[in-house]
């Protein structure tokens, strides 16, 4: 058994289920003492029951944002040697179909809520003069696919962001590094679609024949169900990112990530974007 105040301190965020539930279980058993988030009170208590030490964080409110951080540090005696932003939500529609509400939200969760937890982070690591800093991006924030624009968005300007950070720290002793899944088995497709109802006027829209199908996906009805990895692959690369001595800048992860990536390099734009219509 490793003493709590020997054991490396790992912040995780969205561990109601997928990743995040995964990955903070894992690392615990691999020696980490983590500090696990969820936004419900009810995933908040079943974390806690799992003996996973959690506190409730909601990344589109800044009021929230701090109190997790304080809660975590309170609880560690000021220690963060890692954080890996993981929690999301996904707004699917057609950009055309898209308020700026919607839009907003989508970035204050993926992208705003990141890099204002990253900020707290950075405070204690840099005082420390170490640390590791992970964003779940995916592959959808380097190779774009139809009727995901706003989380496409969300997730490109997380890279751009995320890198230009990654260059700024060297020599720092903090390391930043992006994990790019392709499919994955989690709740998100659930969540996206009560956003995409909530927010997406199916009867007006020019798409709505093409929305249908989205709906079945998301419903995860019979011959719309897609293979999708387990989130044991995104936990070996968070591994690598935690304890490498160089960790990569990016982890893409799932076969379809990968093939995505070698497409992007190897075709011209115009018949890879023609390729992406059709696999959906």
């Amino acid at each position: 058994m490793y003493d709590k105040t020997d054991r490396k301190v790992v912040l995780i965020t969205g561990c109601s289920s997928g990743i995040g539930a995964h990955c903070a279980r894992r690392l615990m058993q691999d020696g980490w003492r983590v500090i696990a988030s969820a936004r419900k009170a009810d995933d908040i208590a079943t974390l806690r029951a799992a003996g996973i030490e959690a506190f409730p964080l909601d990344y589109a409110d800044s009021d929230s944002i701090a109190a997790f951080f304080d809660s975590a540090m309170t609880a560690t005696g000021g220690r963060c040697d890692a954080l890996y932003n993981n929690g999301a939500i996904s707004q699917l529609g057609a950009v055309e179909d898209l308020t700026t509400d919607a839009l907003r939200r989508q970035f204050e969760v993926n992208f705003f809520g990141y890099h204002e937890l990253t900020r707290h982070a950075l405070t204690v690591m840099r005082a420390a003069g170490h640390g590791r800093i992970v964003h779940c991006a995916s592959i959808l924030g380097r190779v774009p696919v139809r009727w995901s624009g706003a989380y496409n968005a969300s997730k490109y300007a997380l890279e751009g962001l995320a890198l230009t950070q990654r260059m700024e720290l060297e020599g720092s002793g903090i390391h930043v590094s992006l994990i790019e899944p392709g499919p994955i088995e989690t709740n998100i497709a659930t969540n996206a679609l009560h956003h995409f109802l909530a927010n997406v006027d199916q009867e007006k829209s020019p798409y709505g024949t093409d929305y249908l199908k989205r709906i079945s996906i998301l419903k995860g009805e019979p011959g719309a169900r897609t293979r999708k990895a387990g989130p044991e692959i995104v936990y070996k690369a968070l591994r690598h990112a935690l304890t490498a001595r160089r960790p990569r800048a990016h982890y893409p992860v799932t076969t379809k990530a990968k093939l995505g990536l070698l497409a992007q390099r190897l075709l011209p734009p115009s018949l890879l974007y023609r390729l992406l219509i059709r696999s959906q």
